[in-house]
């Protein structure tokens, strides 16, 4: 509902519009939005009832958004301030509200919960931010649950 009315606020409120990623400005997150934060159950809002979402949040205000299923797909953005709101603004221009609700944050249609550490295979997508600083969006990155003996043994 809040995401909503944000939307609405934003539509309706002439307020500034974030047209392109370098002018959004990076704001260190708040205590309460710092960490990782990952889906526990299924939900309708991911492809499959086996999928993860995770968004991790650096205190410094960088983001990662990170779905995996048979494929791993990680972008990578921003937290700012919009109208005095935090969104997640990710390189491609996407700008999503986050709200913390009961320990719960309500992020792209998604419930997260804080976890203690991210997945691997976002782990691996973090690790791959910083060798490809431009890209908008990392994808080569393969699932651990689709590993199988003949690709470990081609890594060594």
């Amino acid at each position: 509902m809040k995401k909503w009315m944000l939307i609405a606020v934003l539509a309706l409120g002439g307020c500034a519009q974030i047209d392109n990623y370098k002018s959004a400005v990076k704001t260190p997150a708040p205590a309460s939005l710092q960490g990782n934060w990952q889906t526990v159950e299924p939900q309708g809002g991911l492809i499959s009832d086996q999928a993860i979402a995770s968004l991790i949040i650096d205190s410094d205000g960088s983001t990662l958004d990170c779905r995996q299923w048979q494929r791993i797909i990680a972008k990578p953005g921003k937290l700012t301030l919009l109208s005095g709101d935090y969104v997640n603004v990710n390189r491609q221009l996407r700008v999503m509200p986050l709200v913390v609700e009961n320990g719960e944050l309500k992020y792209d249609g998604l419930t997260l919960r804080r976890v203690d550490r991210p997945t691997v295979d976002c782990q691996k997508a973090l690790d791959e931010v910083a060798k490809q600083p431009d890209a908008a969006v990392i994808q080569n990155i393969e699932p651990e649950l689709l590993r199988t003996t003949i690709t470990q043994n081609n890594e060594k």
